[in-house]
């Protein structure tokens, strides 16, 4: 019986394991993860600190029963140290019992995940400084504010999708916050600057402190945080959240892989790294991007789940490719909803890209409709050689999430700003108005 060793159990590697059990029934699967839970939902962190759901224990889908009942074995805070590829021999230890482990592989898929990125900044070991990731992570916050009540004021450090659903979430309890950013404004990777301007008015507006353009340069205090110093001043706070972005947890294999720009596996479309029979998969791998037709380095759970399931099929038998990812997203916060794919206008221009860009706001369904009726702004990014859909951004107070998908595809597919157009898209006043947004911005197209 072939044996398969996974290392890593969070999306990626229960995608993987949960493919190859559903599927193949002649394997062996062995998988060793440092942490003591599986499966947590990170993108529902900010929603659990914040109140807006009850407690953390929804955030799991999976577990160590769940997968050992499925027929794979299954080494909790179980941390691999050691990997030889020559003998294909895997080395780990327990974290808390110290137990050794020596496990052979035929296949090894390696699903580490990624690590938050750490400033270089004095008193970053100061108490009440929290870094925000982990199940663990999130329930330290909670207790911390539920039982410390003279932390009144909370600095977010960084201004991405993780920080900007934080302040919210801290603003929901009644404390006073800071996001701080080096950036001009929030969501840089993300989304152009006309939807940035809407989510900042939308924190401001609800009592956000924003200072921007400041880079973080001390976390004072003595013991446990006071202040935080940055390259424009100095300012009182109780607890600092530093969520300045991810890297690669790819340590494991260091020089025996090859890696991309950022120290992430490079895999091939069935997540082969340059090792036969070692696959990558998650936030350790790059993905291939086809908003820019090349590999990248896009780190989101839809993105490690898919990854799993090709190297699953792969490492069983069945060939298969990935089709590539556009590096869809969207945020929701205060009642603003912002979804993107592919490339804003403005990284386009950045990767020399003949870009253009049409924009448009209309309301969401006929004016004679005596409900609820927000506006909607859409921005579609195309070639203006081939005419090709690079990317489209939307906002609103509407639910158009669902929009994005239909652009993900067009990237996907290579769909031209043309052929949208004169799209079939149905009409119902309930729904949308008979030219809607996404026909009127294809016809304002250059």
């Amino acid at each position: 019986m072939e044996k398969i060793v996974v290392v890593g159990a969070n999306h990626a590697g229960t995608a993987a394991i949960n493919t190859i059990l559903d599927n193949y029934k002649d394997k062996e699967l062995v998988v060793f993860d440092r942490n003591s839970n599986i499966s947590f939902l990170g993108c529902g962190m900010a929603l659990w600190i914040g109140g807006q759901i009850s407690s953390g224990d929804g955030l799991f889908y999976s577990s160590k029963e769940i997968l050992e009942q499925k027929g794979a074995k299954i080494h909790m805070e179980t941390e691999v140290y050691k990997i030889d590829f020559e003998k294909k021999l895997v080395y780990a230890k327990g974290v808390q019992d110290g137990k050794e482990y020596r496990e052979s592989y035929d296949k090894l898929i390696l699903s580490t995940g990624s690590l938050p990125i750490q400033l270089p900044v004095p008193g970053t070991e100061l108490e009440n400084v929290q870094f925000v990731k982990l199940y663990q992570n999130a329930k330290e916050v909670i207790e911390k504010l539920n039982t410390n009540k003279e932390i009144r004021h909370v600095t977010v450090v960084g201004a991405g999708y993780i920080g900007v659903e934080l302040v919210e979430a801290f603003k929901r309890w009644g404390k006073e916050v800071s996001l701080v950013d080096f950036c001009e404004d929030c969501l840089s990777t993300y989304y152009d600057r006309i939807f940035r301007e809407m989510m900042d008015k939308n924190l401001s507006d609800h009592g956000i402190e924003l200072r921007y353009n400041q880079l973080l340069k001390e976390i004072k205090g003595n013991g446990k945080v006071e202040a935080v110093v940055t390259d424009k001043g100095e300012f009182k706070t109780d607890m600092v959240v530093l969520c300045v972005g991810f890297r690669p947890n790819t340590v494991l294999a260091k020089g025996q892989l090859e890696t991309f720009r950022n120290g992430a596996y490079k895999v091939d479309k069935t997540q082969q790294t340059n090792k036969e029979g070692v696959y990558a998969i998650g936030d350790c791998a790059t993905v291939y991007d086809n908003s820019i037709k090349d590999v990248n380095y896009i780190a989101l759970a839809t993105n490690a789940v898919r990854s799993g399931i090709v190297a699953a099929h792969n490492v069983a038998g069945t060939y298969l490719e990935g089709i590539g990812v556009q590096g869809s997203n969207g945020i929701s916060i205060y009642g603003l909803n912002m979804v993107s794919t592919g490339l804003t206008f403005e990284k386009a221009q950045r990767l020399g890209i003949k870009a253009g860009e049409t924009t448009y706001t209309d309301l969401q369904r006929p004016e004679f409709m005596e409900t609820e009726n927000y506006p909607v702004t859409i921005r579609i990014v195309y070639d203006l050689d081939t005419r090709v859909i690079l990317g489209a951004q939307i906002a609103s107070r509407e639910d158009i999430s669902m929009s994005i998908h239909m652009f993900s595809l067009a990237i996907q597919e290579k769909v031209t700003i043309d052929k949208l157009k004169l799209l079939d898209i149905f009409f119902l006043p309930h729904f949308n108005k008979p030219y809607n947004y996404i026909t009127m911005a294809a016809l304002s197209a250059k």
